[in-house]
């Protein structure tokens, strides 16, 4: 349905992808086939075409358990050179409150010289898909999506419209998105743990 930039650091990776092979297992060879106006590249200055960024990469934590952003910045300080007047960039990464506008946008700010809300505008799309469910997939959750104003917001829910069958819901703010996702692996982890409390005791 778009033009669509696949950008990656890993040679291996795309490697694989250009052969139609998801490593992650999420993708069939069939979905790579069918996807027309898919390219796949490590050259940063192809972003520069872009309307729209999607940066999805992990949030592991660190030793102290604290989460480590390093992936974000990386990320962000390998396209901010790059993207073009107008652009929306969109985080889909776990990160807590308050990390896209006062980590990832100071940074896009000094690394592309334009700034935000002119030259640029953000938004935030938490991914909410389960790795290994063939199920529940990206088009069948209903999306959750943000923008730092009403027209950013607009633009991200129209992108994602076109995608997610299930449809998108609009929350008031980035922050707010943010905190879902944290509030969502939150339930999950508190769930899991619960009922590993009650097999120990009902055992």
């Amino acid at each position: 349905k778009i033009k669509t930039i696949g950008f990656d650091i890993s040679q291996a990776k795309l490697t694989a992808y250009r052969q139609g092979i998801d490593p992650t297992g999420e993708m069939e060879a069939s979905a790579f086939a069918q996807a027309q106006h898919l390219t796949f590249t490590d050259d940063n200055q192809q972003l520069a075409q872009a309307d729209y960024i999607v940066v999805a990469v992990p949030t592991p934590i660190d030793n102290a358990k604290q989460p480590d952003l390093t992936p974000v910045v990386k990320a962000t300080e390998a396209l901010a050179p790059y993207i073009k007047e107008g652009a929306i960039i969109i985080y889909e990464s776990t990160v807590y409150p308050g990390v896209t506008e006062d980590v990832c946008s100071p940074i896009i700010e000094k690394l592309s010289a334009k700034k935000r809300g002119v030259g640029f505008k953000l938004g935030y799309s938490p991914e909410r898909i389960n790795p290994g469910d063939k199920v529940h997939r990206l088009e069948t959750i209903i999306k959750i999506v943000a923008g730092e104003d009403e027209d950013a917001l607009d633009q991200v829910a129209a992108l994602y419209e076109l995608i997610v069958e299930a449809g998108v819901y609009r929350a008031s703010s980035i922050r707010v998105a943010e905190a879902a996702k944290v509030i969502e692996n939150t339930q999950r982890d508190v769930n899991i743990a619960l009922m590993n409390e009650l097999a120990v005791i009902f055992n």
